[in-house]
């Protein structure tokens, strides 16, 4: 079997992390149940670039127990999980091209060696893997039935590849669904992107003047969370709506070059290139700690950061120092990527399991329908949605009321009134 790892001897650690991740997955359980009773990716294969975590471990393990043929390569060079890697190949036979901190040519390398499975479907995390697809190996396309998208920035980058007539497959952006972005964007990189400061950091969030990027789901999450820690929460925004919704969620807005003034930390989550710009280095004040937990390392300008500065080195893992001509210090975390995932855990099982669930089934539906659908990009259909939100609350143990027949007409009926 191919594969491109960091040590295999680190597989035993590996495998009681996967475990214990899928413990706290209930609902990918009973997906992976009834797929290894029907095996509807029989003979599919898959080719995946997602992030290598415990999560995407039980993913993997749930698409082969459904007769896929799946390998599996990072969609970000710091977020593989090493022990993860070697479990996924040494223990459950799962080709993984992923290792820790690897170069930009190991990082496409390792893609190129996933879509040399000629893949039916690919699987991606900021869409990395259709670019390649799409740009470096056209001759795949025929073999193509459909893909999945997981996160906001790979979503976008579709939808522009579809508007200029360039997709040439259906993908399933599994991002939209609800069962995906409420609770994976909002709480999952929420708690997983404080997570990723304090271990980088082991610094109080209380009391601290915290700047949020971006008030889409995550941003939504990462202020939700940092005020829940105790900080004073900024929130920079160029869209009028969500100004106004953070301004009545209790946030103070205001523009980028003020709030940088007095930010103790600054988090981008926007999905857009210089959102810390050269501009705002210099109206930093000293010893401010800045991350990102936007899917690419583009938010934070580290370029323009690197020329600015007179001095610049490590001082903890991940966690670089650059001093300015003026003497003031700015610490960026994990080198503008993804603090979230290069510095923490990343994402708790639970929200992945409700995640995963989607990117489960939208195989499943792609496999089945994929040869029907247009090449634009589609939501998982409503009703799986629905079921996955139905199994992750039978999970909890938890029960809700029904529609009562009258109530059922009364709301499908214009008649009835004041």
């Amino acid at each position: 079997m191919e594969y491109d790892i960091k040590d295999k001897n680190l597989r035993e650690l590996g495998k009681k992390r996967i475990e214990w991740a899928d413990a706290h997955m209930p609902v990918l359980q009973q997906i992976k149940t009834r797929f290894e009773k029907e095996k509807p990716l029989k003979d599919i294969k898959i080719a995946a670039c997602l992030h290598v975590t415990t999560e995407t471990a039980n993913l993997m393990r749930t698409l082969v127990a459904g007769g896929a043929d799946v390998r599996l390569c990072a969609s970000n060079p710091l977020s593989t999980q090493d022990d993860v890697a070697a479990s996924l190949v040494h223990d459950y036979e799962i080709p993984v091209f992923a290792i820790t901190g690897e170069d930009n040519t190991t990082y496409y390398q390792h893609i190129n060696q996933v879509l040399d499975l000629k893949p039916h479907i690919s699987m991606d995390d900021g869409a990395d893997l259709v670019s390649t697809l799409h740009s470096k190996r056209k001759e795949l396309l025929k073999d193509i039935i459909g893909g999945t998208e997981e996160t906001t920035t790979g979503v976008i980058r579709l939808k522009s590849m579809a508007a200029e007539g360039m997709l040439a497959c259906p993908v399933i952006a599994v991002n939209d669904s609800e069962t995906k972005y409420l609770f994976d964007n909002r709480y999952g990189t929420g708690q997983s992107t404080i997570d990723g400061i304090i271990r980088a950091t082991n610094n109080l969030i209380a009391g601290k003047i915290f700047v949020v990027c971006g008030y889409g789901w995550c941003g939504r999450g990462i202020a939700m969370r940092a005020r829940g820690m105790g900080a004073n929460i900024i929130v920079t925004e160029v869209d009028y709506v969500k100004a106004i919704e953070a301004q009545m969620d209790g946030f103070r807005v205001m523009k980028g070059c003020e709030a940088f003034k007095i930010a103790d930390i600054a988090v981008t989550a926007t999905g857009d290139i210089n959102v810390i710009d050269e501009s705002h280095f210099e109206l930093m004040k000293d010893s401010i700690i800045i991350a990102n937990s936007g899917h690419f390392d583009i938010e934070i300008n580290r370029k323009a950061l690197t020329k600015l500065a007179v001095e610049h080195h490590e001082v903890r893992p991940l966690v670089e120092e650059y001093t300015l001509k003026n003497g003031k210090r700015i610490y960026l975390l994990a080198a503008g990527r993804l603090v979230n995932l290069s510095c923490a855990d990343g994402h708790p099982p639970e929200v992945m399991d409700m995640s995963f669930a989607n990117q489960s089934l939208a195989a499943e539906y792609i496999t089945q329908n994929g040869k029907t659908l247009d090449k634009k990009v589609y939501n998982l259909p409503k009703e799986l949605d629905t079921k996955i939100a139905q199994m992750k609350l039978q999970t909890l143990g938890i029960e809700i009321d029904k529609l009562t027949p009258e109530q059922e007409k009364y709301l499908n009926s214009w008649e009835l009134g004041t």
